[in-house]
């Protein structure tokens, strides 16, 4: 899966994108997991995770083949 990094969560693993390999759906839940066990930094982060282009809860599945976008509290007025 191609993974994308926005705002302070692509200064703190310093790319803006990554790819992760599973051979099966993978909860979000454990995909979180999975991200802080790779990137410890972002445990502490907030943002949301969106599965090609729509916002999902921790039980909905990611599949080998989407597009994962962090996307971090936005601001401004």
């Amino acid at each position: 899966m191609k993974v994308l990094y926005f705002a302070h969560t692509k200064e703190i693993v310093d790319r803006r994108e990554d790819h992760f390999t599973f051979s099966e759906p993978i909860s979000v839940k454990a995909f979180r997991e999975h991200l802080f066990m790779t990137y410890p930094k972002l445990q502490s982060e907030a943002f949301q995770v969106a599965v090609n282009e729509e916002f999902v809860n921790d039980t909905d599945l990611i599949m080998p083949h989407d597009v994962v976008a962090l996307i971090p509290p936005v601001s401004g007025g």
